[in-house]
């Protein structure tokens, strides 16, 4: 039937408020985000993790102030890839989607890894790699299968890691009062320590511990359906990306006192769950674990998913070989996606340890959040030439040379793979636009 003038328009209804979209960012990004990170960012920052959760904090509110603002303006949109295409250029905005779809690749391998590694805490005997393929197979195979993550699931999901926090809160609040009182509970030690504090270190773990805040920017993908998205998507992103860096600060604080000695754990990567063992014994221990490895398969589940459908639609747009890519089965599913996926996080996750896939995770992240910065500068206070200076020039580039300091502490590594990455896609780019004279084909990261 013809849509005749008179016809109404669909629309998505508004009716999220603030707080629930500040409930929405708490979820995406988990409230144990710090938990994984504390052994690692503690040996690197030598003990003052505390001041690195607090340092990206800053980063990430300043950016958030930019997410809102382009969110407002594109409310439709929800990617750093189409902030930066509309407010810089499209080429630009292409080759930011590219340090995204990197992100998509390496998710998997990040969640895979601290599952895998988590597991042989909890079942002795078993090798690492064993885990790791048997974890891939497991999440593969449901993808395949076509299981879905519930709305629900997750929220029982976030309800247990709420109690699990909880639980965590009180033994080690306990075991402080009964070992020191007072002068352990509160110290300064964990923020600054004069005999072992170092800014290149704390950088260099600022650069790691960011990823705490990763998945904050998933508020603006609901702009259109929230009352005055204008007010509420900005403030909703501030006060996340507050939230999460009080709360986990609390979390590696209370950590740091129970195990004041930076570079001595059992085990670095999982060395949170020590901590737990030691405040709360046996029980906390393996609550800990149980909770940490969910939530991993979990992640794992959603990102290869997610990342398969990402590349598919980059194939059904011929952005990549559609024959390969840009295929569904009957049933709706990027089969060769999919299989795609679990070779990439089986083989990363075998070659690659914790902290670099983390950092080479924050590598294409902070490409994506400096260009956010850049276009609302250039938005606001270039384009619609504003005038207000402090609003629409000062904080956007407050938190993009926040995020380029963070940017440039990561590893020799981590900027060695992301640059290599960040070559091809010039180079591939520039075969696809006819050496930039015709712009890129979009890319869907709704998909």
């Amino acid at each position: 039937m013809a849509v005749t003038s008179s016809d109404p328009v669909p629309h998505l209804k508004r009716v999220l408020g603030l707080w629930d979209l500040v409930f929405y960012g708490i979820v995406l990004i988990q409230p144990i985000a710090a938990v994984g990170l504390f052994g690692v960012a503690q040996e690197l920052s030598h003990g003052q993790m505390v001041t690195t959760i607090l340092i990206a904090m800053l980063a990430m509110m300043l950016t958030a102030i930019s997410y809102g603002r382009m969110a407002a303006v594109h409310p439709s949109a929800g990617s750093a890839y189409t902030y930066v295409s509309r407010g810089l250029n499209v080429h630009i905005g292409f080759l930011a989607g590219w340090a995204m779809v990197l992100d998509y690749l390496v998710v998997p391998v990040v969640s895979t890894i601290y599952a895998a590694l988590t597991l042989t805490r909890l079942v002795h005997g078993v090798p690492y790699w064993v885990w790791v393929v048997a974890l891939t197979l497991f999440v593969t195979v449901l993808n395949l299968a076509g299981v879905r993550s519930a709305a629900r699931s997750n929220m029982i999901l976030l309800a247990g890691m709420c109690i699990v926090i909880s639980w965590y809160f009180f033994s080690t609040t306990r075991y402080l009062a009964m070992h020191g009182g007072s002068h352990a509970l509160f110290s300064l030690e964990p923020i600054y320590n004069p005999s072992a504090f170092n800014l290149g270190a704390v950088m260099t773990a600022t650069s790691f511990a960011a990823l705490t805040y990763i998945g904050f920017d998933g508020v603006t993908t609901l702009a259109e359906d929230v009352k005055n998205p204008r007010r509420n998507v900005l403030v909703a992103t501030v006060l996340v990306c507050a939230f999460t860096g009080v709360f986990s600060a609390l979390q590696i604080y209370l950590a740091a006192r129970v195990w004041p000695t930076y570079n001595n754990f059992p085990n670095v990567e999982t060395a949170f769950l020590d901590v737990c063992g030691r405040a709360g014994g046996p029980a906390l221990f393996q609550a800990m674990a149980l909770t940490l490895f969910i939530a991993c398969v979990g992640s794992a589940l959603t990102a290869q998913l997610g990342a398969a459908r990402l590349l598919y639609g980059m194939g059904r747009d011929n952005v990549l070989p559609r024959r390969a890519f840009g295929k569904l089965n009957g049933q709706g599913t990027p089969v060769f996606n999919i299989l795609f996926i679990a070779l990439i996080t089986m083989v990363g996750s075998l070659a690659m340890n914790y902290e670099h896939s983390a950092e080479l995770l924050n590598f294409g992240a902070f490409i994506a959040f400096m260009g956010v910065n850049l276009a609302v500068i250039r938005t606001f206070y270039g384009v619609n030439r504003s005038g207000r200076v402090w609003r629409d020039l000062l904080v956007p580039a407050g938190g993009f040379l926040f995020c380029l300091f963070i940017w440039i502490s990561l590893p020799l590594l981590a900027k060695a793979i992301g640059a290599l990455w960040l070559m091809a896609g010039i180079a591939y780019l520039a075969v696809l636009t006819k050496g930039f004279r015709r712009p890129p084909a979009q890319l869907d990261f709704a998909e």
